[in-house]
């Protein structure tokens, strides 16, 4: 794919990123509204060293269904991902359009979306989460089917489950080109099951989330986008009821890049998170 903009060709970087060490420790995310405070976690984390290899390439060549995540060209209709009610109406609309378009699917529920600001004092002023730093994949199979439950009614929802469903993020920056934190990803394949320990995240409303934390393995292989664009996105799949071989879910985060301007503007971004199926 080529980028709207003359970006370096190194094919991978040096750079720290954040792991959750695997030594038995509950892992407990309190989450709060975002801009009131940071979650607040328990359990132990650490900064490695990786190579993080530019994707941009093998671009053309990932498949969400083998590598479990995509980078595509999509110019959104969204003015402002910063308005709640605009983002609701014509993201989470052309969004669904979107991934019917590329996976084949029958039904796209968009449940919600997260604008991030790699820049504490704009963050808060806009009440937003920063960039998540800490390596994790969304779900794990028995929230991904907790929450079809929560989100279909119950006859619907127990069909659903008996036919393949899963779950992709839609990323993408909301002004670019991306020179902080930017995404991060490690494919279905480049990483071990072994390598995911289950932390539990409880929101405000009493509502406990499972997710996957990442342990740091030598043998993965992390892949980033360098200077992504507004109109570029990338598809992450969180979960995929399938067992045939097909990618079922992958891991992200963020870093900063060893060789970002010194007047680099902070990452503005956002993620839809999706529910989908097939019939």
């Amino acid at each position: 794919m080529d980028n709207a903009i003359a970006y370096k060709a190194e094919q991978t970087v040096t750079a720290r990123l954040q792991f959750t060490v695997n030594d038995g420790k509950p892992l407990i995310a309190r989450v709060f509204v975002p801009g009131a405070d940071l979650d607040r976690r328990s359990g132990t984390f650490e900064w490695c060293d990786v190579e993080i290899h530019n994707g941009r390439p093998l671009a053309d060549t990932l498949d969400l269904d083998r590598e479990g995540f995509q980078l595509i060209r999509h110019q959104s209709a969204v003015g402002n991902w910063y308005d709640d009610a605009e983002a609701r109406r014509v993201g989470y609309a052309e969004t669904e359009v979107l991934l019917k378009a590329i996976t084949g699917c029958s039904k796209v529920v968009v449940f919600d979306h997260t604008p991030r600001i790699d820049d504490e004092a704009l963050r808060i002023e806009r009440g937003f989460r920063p960039p998540a730093t800490i390596v994790h994949n969304d779900f794990i199979p028995e929230s991904a089917e907790q929450r079809v439950r929560d989100l279909l009614p119950a006859g619907e929802a127990e069909a659903r489950l008996k036919k393949r469903f899963g779950s992709i993020n839609v990323w993408r920056p909301i002004k670019g080109p991306v020179e902080t934190a930017p995404l991060v990803v490690c494919g279905y394949g480049d990483m071990s099951d072994e390598d995911l320990i289950v932390s539990e995240r409880h929101y405000p409303d009493g509502r406990i989330g499972r997710i996957y934390n990442v342990a740091f393995n030598p043998a993965q292989r992390w892949t980033y986008f360098p200077h992504m664009m507004p109109d570029e996105v990338v598809l992450l799949k969180c979960y995929d009821s399938l067992t045939d071989g097909a990618a079922r879910w992958t891991a992200h985060g963020s870093f900063q890049p060893p060789d970002r301007p010194v007047n680099a503007a902070p990452r503005e971004s956002v993620e839809l998170r999706t529910m989908v199926f097939w019939d």
